[in-house]
């Protein structure tokens, strides 16, 4: 959106476009995820997306954690009161906005099973484990915050160790301690390795027809272990993850050449705001289509959750800026702990 309130597609100066496509893929696969598990799940069937979402399994996280740690070297030296603010304190707040907002929607059905007498308990012990499916934005201050106090450590032994634990496939119960073993990893690969991986999308440029067609080797090679049973495995499930980034950032750079990545570029710039409200129109269309019957193909029913989950949040945040009501999407400077004269009035979400 301009500063006149006009929307386009365009690009703001300063970012890459297939890193914004990259996510933008992502963005779609998270939401695809809880759109169609959750009809599956209501419906008591799978439908024909399913396939899509476990293909997706191996990868779908690892890339947007790789992703998410490619820009940190740039960073990771400021002063601690900078960085905490720009890499914990920033989403923090809007896990803990957006963290109230689902509890609120969803307490009265927690309410009408567990009574009200344990609501509360269950909101507090939502500040210690993740709430829905805010778990990503809980996690990323944490990885943050341990790569910024291990940076003195040889790289090495930082990755083998965070390779080690995704290959244990730590169950613990707890998502902090589950999700960090199986995606540190990534992240910390994203930091390390981002020299490279500019590199490969380099090299995607120079040689499209030898990407694509890795494209389809990987495509098929996935397709074949996931639906074997075998991508779960240790050191299969680090592979395909590693894989599945590599792929998704080759195909995004792919779609930059060709100019069809705008839609994806835009959804990727603007993820954490989809990521952040997806969950009222996903959750909303899903009730509605059920109790309707309207239509009743479970796979198409997934796929129309899936959409109106994705373009319901850029809605809602549009509206919400329109209203006045930019701090559900942007940081007010009253929750700044950086210097003032470093920082603009708002921060966006991402």
């Amino acid at each position: 959106m301009t500063s006149n309130g006009t929307f386009t597609f365009a690009p703001p100066p300063g970012r890459l476009d297939w890193v914004d496509t990259a996510k933008g893929v992502c963005i779609i696969m998270v939401v695809m995820m809880h759109s169609v598990l959750g009809v599956e799940a209501a419906a008591g069937q799978h439908g024909w997306m399913h396939p899509f979402v476990e293909f997706a399994k191996p990868f779908r996280m690892p890339d947007f954690f790789l992703i998410s740690g490619l820009f940190l070297a740039r960073v990771i030296d400021r002063d601690w009161r900078t960085y905490l603010d720009r890499k914990v304190v920033h989403f923090v707040y809007f896990y803990v906005l957006w963290m109230a907002i689902q509890f609120a929607f969803k307490a009265p059905a927690f309410a009408a099973e567990m009574g009200w007498s344990k609501v509360g308990l269950l909101f507090l012990q939502s500040f210690i484990e993740p709430f829905g499916t805010l778990w990503f934005i809980y996690l990323l201050p944490v990885f943050f915050v341990v790569t910024k106090l291990t940076r003195n450590i040889p790289p090495v032994i930082v990755w083998a160790s965070a390779a080690a634990l995704e290959m244990m496939h730590i169950s613990s119960g707890w998502t902090v301690i589950d999700e960090f073993a199986a995606r540190y990893v990534y992240f910390f690969s994203g930091y390390i390795f981002a020299e490279q991986i500019f590199s490969l999308a380099d090299r995607v440029r120079a040689h499209p027809r030898l990407a694509m067609a890795g494209l389809v080797v990987w495509a098929a090679v996935n397709a074949v272990l996931v639906f074997a049973g075998i991508g779960e495995w240790p050191l299969f499930s680090l592979l395909l993850g590693y894989a599945g980034a590599i792929a998704i950032i080759t195909a995004a750079t792919l779609l930059t050449m060709v100019n069809w990545h705008n839609l994806l570029r835009y959804l990727g710039e603007h993820s954490i705001v989809v990521y952040l409200a997806f969950f009222l129109p996903m959750a909303t269309t899903r009730t509605t289509l059920l109790k309707t019957g309207v239509i009743p193909d479970v796979g198409a029913m997934s796929l129309i959750v899936t959409l109106i989950g994705v373009f319901g949040a850029v809605a809602i945040w549009r509206a919400a800026l329109a209203f006045r009501l930019g701090f559900l999407f942007e940081r007010p400077a009253m929750f700044w702990i950086a210097p003032k004269q470093l920082t603009p009035k708002l921060q966006a979400a991402e």
